[in-house]
């Protein structure tokens, strides 16, 4: 069911009301403060899957590292996913360098200023692209994220579901009459604060809303229903067995390259089975393991499964401390050898990170001679 705009209601007073509320309510964030392109970009691509308080000091460490265009098409992988790293989502960056590069080869290094141009370079989809062509350069195109889809549901009524090619065309039409003309970044800017700081998703601030006398949501009691989503898979559950190998004061790490999550970043030698393994079947397991093999492996920790969730899937990884006598022709071959000492100057996925720095027995892997 779509409810359609009320003929009485002024796509003027709505914007009125909007822009008059930011000005009162605006949030004072670094990005704001720019009309550098390049700046905004970066901003809003950190800012996706991101709350903003996280993002705000890997946006300025980001542009203090790669300060231009062209010094992020330079910028070594490595050093790319070292300063992006805790942030998740590691596509991003990888897309960050790709559309760096084709600024520069296609574009002379100058960024586009149109929604239709910027929507070709790699990795800006439509939000990013009304983003930087309103911010940056006046375009009066929405930018349509979450929090405007649960806005513009709420106040009109609107019952398509916001992840369906018919829902995103419709709140992006709604979206497109409703942006001020004269102003359409400050529109834009102010939509989203209006999302993050009054409209929230939870428990909103309806009783001093500027639109609470026609939001039709709440009038009708619907503030839990409204947007509407589609129903979502569950995730698939997922079976690591990283082990943290000791050879003298070295070990080995690896960067993912398939076409699988974390690409690009580092990790232990991994083993990946279909279900959670019990102790003593580890135990059978680990002279069975390729990179293992003729390696006298001796198995010194075994720890409890580490969940760890992202949108599509649950990691449940098990970190096993074993020791080798020898490396075998896998190892020497496919591996890289480390000190174990030199592990933090590598990126690795949120979750090794995280127990590396967390556990005291990974502590003790990296410090033990």
């Amino acid at each position: 069911m779509t409810r359609k705009i009320f003929f009485w209601f002024d796509t003027m007073d709505f914007s009125n009301k909007l822009l008059k509320w930011y000005g009162r309510n605006a949030r004072d964030l670094p990005w704001r403060n720019t009309s550098n392109p390049y700046f905004i970009w970066i901003s809003e691509v950190i800012l996706q899957q991101t709350r903003v308080n996280q993002g705000i000091p890997y946006y300025y460490r980001f542009i203090e590292e790669f300060p231009t265009v062209q010094a992020l098409a330079n910028a070594p992988i490595d050093k790319l996913m070292k300063v992006w790293q805790g942030l998740g989502y590691y596509s991003r960056a990888r897309n960050l360098k790709e559309g760096a590069i084709q600024i520069v080869n296609e574009y002379h290094g100058q960024i586009p200023n149109t929604f239709d141009e910027l929507l070709k370079i790699k990795g800006i989809g439509p939000y990013s692209a009304a983003a930087i062509a309103s911010f940056a350069f006046g375009r009066a195109v929405p930018a349509v994220d979450g929090n405007v889809y649960r806005i513009l549901a709420r106040v009109f009524g609107i019952f398509t579901p916001i992840d369906s090619s018919k829902g995103k065309k419709e709140f992006f039409e709604l979206a497109k009459e409703l942006i001020s003309k004269k102003e359409p970044g400050r529109f834009n800017q102010a939509i989203i604060d209006f999302g993050a700081l009054q409209c929230t998703p939870k428990s909103p601030r309806c009783s001093d809303c500027p639109f609470s006398d026609y939001c039709y949501a709440f009038q009708n009691n619907l503030i839990t229903s409204l947007p509407v989503k589609g129903k979502k898979k569950p995730p698939k559950n997922r079976f690591f067995y990283y082990f943290m190998i000791k050879y003298g004061n070295y070990t080995f790490i690896k960067r993912r390259r398939e076409n699988d999550i974390w690409h690009s970043l580092y990790e232990f030698p991994l083993y990946e089975h279909e279900k959670q393994l019990k102790m003593n079947e580890i135990g059978l397991l680990i002279n069975s393991i390729n990179f293992l093999k003729d390696t006298q492996p001796t198995i010194r920790y075994v720890s409890e499964p580490v969940k760890h969730v992202l949108s599509h899937r649950i990691i449940w990884a098990t970190f096993i401390i074993v020791h080798i006598s020898k490396p075998n022709y896998i190892l020497n071959s496919e591996y890289h050898l480390t000190s174990v000492e030199d592990l933090s100057t590598y990126s690795f996925p949120r979750l090794i990170d995280g127990y590396m720095v967390a556990e005291p027995v990974a502590k003790y892997f990296i410090c033990l001679k």
